[in-house]
């Protein structure tokens, strides 16, 4: 360890009242539960905390990354260098203000879902299906059932590289499909969202979300280690459907193997390793590319690869 990371770990364990940890395995904080250490793991505890890491990561040129709940991510077997910033537990909560919710981004994102549908609100019924952190919803634009993150926001909260807190919009966090500013500025750090709801008929959220969780149930390897779909859909068209089409499902590399329920799904029977699962996404986005022509976009989030 040099003496200027030595420096640095001892200002922020200083400053910050979170949990600051060394080599940090990080397989326990993903779904796939993949992935080697992080040089620093640091659990912020609020706000204050984030901007205390941004700033020391900033004076000190300290690389840093960003974890919510680990339910979109490929975590190298070499793990992450710098410091990875887990927005979590004790950054997750959540207040209603008639049809607006304003969460801290560590909030699990399908309890916000559940949470809504028990005010009667509409418009985060599929969020109930979504493991992940409103934080990962954010960044990723998460959506399902023609219902997306970005039509419920308001406004995003960010500590940005050198811990200037920001207040974003709606249209300052340029959502795409699967993308948001949070992608293309990776110095930006989502800490809290205001988000926009509509009041309707409970009965009728509650029957929309449970009818939401039997198809995931029924069309999705739920009770598995796998991090979520793990490409894109393509124009016009469904990763899922290309990847069956090509033969894929059943193949595996290791113990990684495209799943038999649904093929844009990857899961870990035991002893994968993250190598493992690159490969076989590599493998996949090959034998889809020469069936169709079709170059498959990873969703999965690829962190610590070179």
């Amino acid at each position: 360890m040099t003496q200027t990371l030595e420096e640095f770990i001892a200002r922020l364990r200083r400053q910050v009242q979170g949990d600051v940890l060394l080599n940090e395995p990080l397989h326990r904080y993903t779904s796939f539960r993949l992935g080697g250490p992080a040089d620093v793991l640091v659990h912020p505890s609020s706000m204050d905390d984030v901007i205390a890491v941004q700033q020391l990561s900033s004076r000190y040129e300290v690389p840093v990354t960003v974890l919510g709940a680990g339910s979109n991510v490929l975590i190298a077997d070499a793990g992450v260098r710098g410091v990875v910033v887990r927005i979590g537990r004790s950054m997750s909560a959540v207040a209603f203000d008639g049809e607006t919710i304003v969460a801290d981004c560590g909030a699990p994102f399908p309890r916000l879902g559940k949470l809504s549908v028990e005010q009667g609100l509409t418009g985060l019924e599929f969020a109930s299906g979504i493991p992940g952190t409103l934080g990962g919803a954010l960044y990723m634009n998460a959506g399902a059932h023609n219902q997306t993150t970005a039509a419920v926001v308001e406004e995003v909260t960010v500590v940005d590289g050198t811990g200037r807190v920001l207040t974003l919009t709606a249209a300052d966090m340029e959502f795409g499909y699967r993308s948001s500013r949070l992608q293309r500025e990776p110095g930006l750090i989502a800490v809290r969202a205001k988000l926009r709801l509509q009041a309707a008929d409970p009965a009728e959220v509650r029957e929309r979300m449970r009818a939401f969780m039997e198809r995931r149930r029924r069309t999705q390897p739920i009770g598995t280690k796998n991090a979520g779909s793990v490409f894109k859909n393509p124009p016009g068209d469904f990763a899922g459907r290309l990847i069956e089409a090509a033969g894929c499902k059943g193949m595996s590399v290791g113990d990684a193997v495209v799943s038999t329920v649904h093929a844009n799904f990857i899961v870990n029977r035991g002893n994968a390793t993250a190598d493992d699962v690159r490969r076989l996404m590599e493998q996949v986005q090959k034998k889809v590319f020469e069936r169709f022509g079709v170059e498959l976009e990873p969703e999965v989030r690829l962190l610590g690869f070179a």
